[in-house]
């Protein structure tokens, strides 16, 4: 496990995941959020964020958090295990509604509110979003060998955490 990739809904706890893999496999972390979005709220080019995602692909260690579903074979072709957290939609509307007002360092700012079209986003992600994910997944383990962990609960991360010690 050297090129790691954790996907999932928004607020299944892919950043505090990938921050605890980090500290226990001591593989460089980046998150897609911190490469897409400015301090300012605006974004960086598509073609920025493109070369740079590009330039962390080709090392030969890192954990990549986050989604950024058009950048998702990409990174697949690069990666060999893939940590998907495919949560119920309550869990990951709670882990959402936790964070707001809170600093982390997967963000360049605080969030204050919880946006309504970022909580329709939670809501539809079931059915508009995991079944092009899942997909890429199956295709990337039948054709590339990636290897992917599908977890489904938040115990599932400690487990999973506590074989690699």
């Amino acid at each position: 496990m050297r090129r790691v990739l954790v996907i999932g809904c928004p607020g299944a706890g892919k950043s505090t995941f990938a921050r605890k893999l980090r500290d226990v496999t001591g593989l460089p972390l980046y998150y897609l959020d911190m490469l897409w979005h400015k301090p300012d709220r605006t974004t960086v080019t598509r073609e920025e964020f493109d070369i740079r995602l590009q330039m962390i692909l080709e090392q030969d260690e890192w954990i990549i958090d986050g989604n950024f579903a058009r950048t998702l074979p990409m990174r697949l072709a690069y990666c060999d295990t893939v940590f998907f957290l495919d949560f119920p939609t309550g869990v990951c509307l709670e882990g959402v509604e936790r964070r707001i007002g809170t600093k982390h360092e997967d963000m360049p700012w605080v969030e204050h509110e919880f946006d309504e079209e970022f909580r329709q986003y939670i809501i539809d992600f079931p059915t508009e979003r995991r079944p092009q994910m899942v997909a890429a997944l199956e295709d990337a383990a039948a054709r590339h060998g990636v290897r992917v962990r599908t977890l489904h609960a938040r115990a599932e991360l400690e487990t999973e955490l506590g074989d690699m010690r």
